[in-house]
């Protein structure tokens, strides 16, 4: 018999769980909110880059909207990032361009 592999719970806002009065309940609320998103699944977490990206970023109005994927076999989340001062889309959710420009002309 091989061991269940134990879930760490992540270190992230979107993070749901609920064990109220036996039931189990476990969710991801970012992932949950796109409609053409493929169900999430718990192991999605351990390579989800949205705990990432809100610790290091730099832009202070950020918008996500997250979405699994399937490529190459394997399930993964994908964001799409949006900065919501400026709305625009962001290919780097760690930094707004237009957010650095207004710091870089503030500082001088």
């Amino acid at each position: 018999m091989g061991k269940k592999k134990s879930f760490e719970r992540p270190d992230c806002p979107y993070y749901y769980e609920d064990y109220y009065r036996g039931r189990e309940t476990y969710a991801c609320r970012l992932i949950e909110r796109n409609p053409h998103s493929r169900p999430w699944k718990p192991s999605l977490c351990a390579t989800c880059p949205v705990p990432r990206i809100l610790r290091e970023t730099r832009v202070s109005y950020l918008a996500l909207e997250a979405t699994v994927t399937r490529k190459f076999f394997r399930e993964r989340v994908e964001i799409f990032a949006v900065c919501t001062k400026h709305l625009r889309k962001l290919d780097n959710p760690l930094i707004c361009p237009d957010c650095e420009a207004e710091r870089a002309a503030e500082n001088q």
